[in-house]
């Protein structure tokens, strides 16, 4: 279950991309925090804090400003495509006991069977559960499964108090037989060629190629007519 992660924030009355990158140069990410009817709230936070804290899928945040807390829920985070660090944060206000919809990461256990290729359909799974209690994970067993299992939506075992929103039905993980060796050659021939892809000769392969090629093009010994073997053209008289 998610715990609570206090994070010191500080109000900003300054607002644009200048603005912005001011805070992002003193190593803090602006944010808003908005939700329950009440005016959004424009704030700083700590980036290294942060950034720690949402390591954790739906990490539950105590926001502490101006010697208040108010429980918060990352709604959109933004980071920088190259570098990876925060570049803004929506916080959405949640209360205890209060049910939200959330997406749960799932985790796979164990080892299946040897010649079983397991594929996982849906990394997240969407849950409805109490916000200071929602779980980090839903993990599935795998250990011995065989060929032909499929683990559905509704298979998946879920922490107390926990809804699933999602279908059923849905296939969460589809246990099918590993492909050989040579299917897989097979496949990645189909590719490059499809692709047009052309594969250097190696040296050694190339050089007994042209010797192979060189000594066709040379004809048998006497075959333009002046070996030993050869008839004497008739003497005039």
């Amino acid at each position: 279950m998610s715990s609570e992660v206090k994070i010191q924030a500080e109000s900003r009355t300054e607002f644009g991309k200048g603005a912005a990158r001011r805070i992002r140069r003193q190593d803090k990410v602006p944010a808003v925090l908005y939700g329950h009817g009440n005016d959004p709230v424009h704030l700083s936070l700590p980036g290294h804090e942060l950034m720690l804290a949402l390591k954790t899928a739906n990490a539950l945040l105590s926001i502490q400003l101006d010697g208040k807390s108010q429980l918060a829920l990352p709604k959109q985070v933004q980071r920088d495509p190259i570098k990876g660090f925060i570049e803004h944060a929506d916080l959405i206000v949640v209360s205890r006991g209060e049910k939200v919809t959330v997406e749960v990461p799932v985790v796979l256990v164990g080892e299946a069977d040897p010649d079983a290729l397991v594929t996982l359909e849906h990394a997240t799974v969407a849950l409805e559960a109490e916000a200071t209690h929602i779980p980090e994970s839903v993990e599935v067993d795998l250990e011995g499964a065989v060929v032909g299992t499929q683990i559905l939506a509704k298979d998946l075992k879920l922490a107390e108090g926990s809804t699933l929103i999602l279908d059923e039905e849905a296939l969460v993980v589809n246990i099918v037989a590993a492909p050989t060796a040579e299917e897989v050659e097979a496949d990645l021939a189909e590719a490059e060629a499809e692709l047009g892809v052309e594969h250097d000769v190696p040296q050694a392969e190339a050089e007994a190629e042209a010797e192979a090629e060189a000594g066709a093009g040379e004809g048998p010994e006497g075959d333009d007519g002046s070996g030993d073997g050869g008839s004497a053209a008739p003497a005039e008289e």
